[in-house]
């Protein structure tokens, strides 16, 4: 692959000026990628870039600031996610190095399982960029990639690295498949009351293990969250429904116009809730109301960080 042939060379040559570098390397199996965090040359090696790639590498910035020089290997929406973080001054352009490269789409190992079952160790996958082959145990299917890939990508519209560094390979000429995701039309669909209901039953299952906060790159308040909070007390331990979706229903409040709809919350979820729901729909109204899409332009200023007398997009009664 020439592009990550090219971000190993450019990572070389940046290296000794950096204290590490985070990209991705193989897992344990043909389907899995962990995180790398690249010290020395030897290193550089064990770097991969390819649709299994999911994770997003600025999740780890929040334990490396206070003057480390890093570099990121980061996808089009992992970059959304640093652009939103100097929008806010939470970090120094000058302690970053970013290193893009396209994307055409991850893969979403939740909707393998769904269509798979429990497949177990996986000998093989094979994507050509239109269908995938998967090979575990005696069996070999091939599926439309459209059909694997994460949600996020059918709406994606950033598929290149932005405001990056160092660029490897060609970018990516990916178009969404969607401007709307599927599943939040279809959850508007549904009475107020339907909705209600539907959310009773998803927090019933959360078992409160703050995965979706400690994956979430925009979280930069997880020392002092009001969760964790004794004095003052805000929110209980207890994992009912009244709580559970207080904390998701806070957690939204403090993401909006900051969200970059990268997915990781739900990707880290344990129990599968599909908690982007809640996020999609604010990104919705925050675009709607302030013509804000967070992460994608260094110059503007988060809606919510600012005060206008009049907004362009809102019509005022007098």
């Amino acid at each position: 692959m020439q592009a990550l042939a090219e971000l190993k060379e450019q990572i070389r040559q940046a290296l000794p000026e950096l204290d590490v570098v985070i990209g991705w390397q193989q897992g344990f199996d043909a389907l899995h990628t962990s995180p790398l965090f690249i010290r020395s040359e030897e290193d550089i090696d064990k770097l991969v870039v390819n649709e299994y790639c999911v994770t997003n590498p600025s999740s780890y910035l929040r334990e490396l600031r206070g003057g480390k020089k890093v570099g990121l290997v980061l996808k089009g929406c992992d970059s959304r996610s640093v652009i939103q973080l100097l929008q806010e001054e939470l970090l120094n352009k000058e302690d970053l190095t970013i290193f893009g490269f396209g994307c055409n789409g991850v893969m979403s190992l939740t909707k393998l399982q769904t269509r798979f079952g429990d497949i177990g160790y996986i000998k093989s996958v094979e994507n050509d960029g239109t269908s995938v082959t998967v090979e575990a145990g005696e069996k070999k299917e091939t599926v439309p990639f459209t059909e694997l890939c994460a949600d996020k990508c059918l709406t994606c519209s950033y598929p290149n690295t932005l405001q990056c560094t160092h660029f490897a390979g060609e970018e990516s000429a990916k178009k969404p498949e969607s401007e709307t995701n599927k599943a939040l039309e279809e959850f508007e669909k549904l009475s107020l009351e339907e909705r209600f209901a539907f959310w009773q039953d998803q927090m019933r299952r959360c078992i409160r293990c703050y995965a979706c906060r400690n994956a979430c790159p925009m979280c930069v308040c997880k020392d002092h969250c009001l969760a964790n909070s004794r004095d003052p007390k805000w929110l209980s331990e207890e994992t009912d429904v009244q709580n559970n979706f207080m904390f998701q229903l806070i957690h939204v409040m403090h993401l909006t116009g900051r969200c970059v709809e990268c997915g990781e919350c739900e990707r880290a979820c344990p129990m599968d809730i599909p908690i982007m729901l809640l996020r999609r729909k604010m990104a919705g109204v925050v675009r709607d109301v302030f013509a804000y899409n967070a992460g994608t332009n260094p110059e503007d200023t988060p809606p919510l960080m600012c005060f206008k007398v009049e907004e362009p997009t809102i019509e005022e009664r007098h």
